[in-house]
């Protein structure tokens, strides 16, 4: 009876086999029939009409950078003593060999203390005989800082007054960009404090050797304001715009409406009945966003963006997966090419 049962067992081994591979063969038939359906399916082309406009494009590379002094100078006093005036005050223009304050040595400041006790015809007499010594401006500026008051001592390695010639932008330039930058070329920037009062400028100076930030490798542009508005002060934020390339009053497109085949630019126009026509065209400048059109087109005509769609759906292909469950209320999701701006 035993030996029976195991010649049934081997006996039913390959039935079972067959039955195994008959359901694999089945199984692989139906994925590839699920498949074969999906691939049939393929999208679609549909167009979105567009208009041919005409607007400025520019080209820039942004960065930040603070309000400095092109050149700051300390002015210290040629002797120890006392400031007997201040004559200037912050934020006032000054010019070169412009008297700023006067000083008087530490011999003087003790003769005057000592006519005081005298009377007043005393001092007159001394202050006639020993002059106090001025202290002149090294060059045309303004006044950024005043640090001393009449009657304070000062030595000769105290700063009395700071003077700047001019107020420039040093910006700061990322590396990958820095080829895109030139000296002369057009800048404008804005400060925090100002946000809505934008500054035309132009570049002066590029350094040569470069600063790592956060682990970014920098260089130092620095930035000539045409004009230093009132309201400018050292130590401010600016954010820079360098404008690498400027158009204005130009025809143009949205960059998905042209196709480059074999070196050839293409847009897609409106044809009889559903198909299109292809236009040759010439192509410049392009943000990435909307291309400019040099020849080929005019202004106020329609060119045709694809887009694709399945069949019998409406809406641009939503690339979700056919085999997975889709929420309750939901179909899939919309899509469509970008506006022109």
């Amino acid at each position: 009876m035993g030996t029976a049962k195991m010649d049934n067992t081997e006996t039913n081994k390959p039935k079972n086999r067959k039955i195994l591979y008959g359901i694999i063969v089945l199984l692989a038939g139906g994925i590839a029939w699920g498949v074969t359906a999906c691939g049939k399916k393929t999208a679609k082309p549909s167009f979105k009409e567009v208009m041919v406009i005409r607007q400025d494009l520019v080209l820039s590379v942004d960065s930040t950078g603070n309000v400095q002094p092109e050149n700051r100078v300390e002015i210290k006093p040629p002797v120890s003593g006392r400031v007997e005036r201040v004559l200037v005050q912050e934020g006032e223009r000054v010019w070169k060999g412009q008297t700023l304050a006067y000083l008087s040595s530490s011999e003087r400041a003790a003769l005057l203390d000592a006519a005081r006790a005298k009377g007043r015809e005393e001092v007159k007499h001394w202050e006639e005989l020993y002059k106090a010594t001025p202290l002149l401006a090294p060059l045309d500026g303004r006044i950024i800082a005043r640090n001393v008051e009449p009657g304070q001592t000062v030595g000769a390695s105290d700063t009395v007054l700071v003077l700047s010639d001019r107020l420039i932008v040093n910006a700061q330039v990322d590396e990958t960009d820095i080829g895109k930058v030139q000296v002369g070329q057009p800048v404008r920037f804005t400060l925090d404090a100002y946000p809505d009062s934008p500054i035309e400028a132009k570049v002066k100076r590029i350094g040569y050797e470069a600063k790592t930030v956060n682990n970014v490798t920098m260089y130092d542009v620095i930035v000539l304001p045409k004009a230093v508005p009132a309201f400018m002060r050292s130590g401010m934020t600016a954010n820079v715009t360098f404008v690498t390339a400027e158009r204005r009053d130009i025809l143009v497109v949205p960059s998905e409406a042209v196709r480059t085949r074999e070196g050839k630019s293409m847009v897609m126009l409106p044809g009889e009945g559903k198909k299109p026509n292809r236009q040759e065209v010439e192509t410049g400048l392009t943000d990435g966003k909307v291309i400019e059109v040099v020849s080929g087109l005019d202004e106020g005509m329609t060119v045709l963006v694809a887009q694709f769609a399945m069949p019998g759906k409406s809406g641009a292909v939503s690339g979700t997966n056919p085999f997975m469950p889709q929420r309750p209320g939901r179909t899939g999701t919309r899509g469509g090419a970008a506006r022109p701006h």
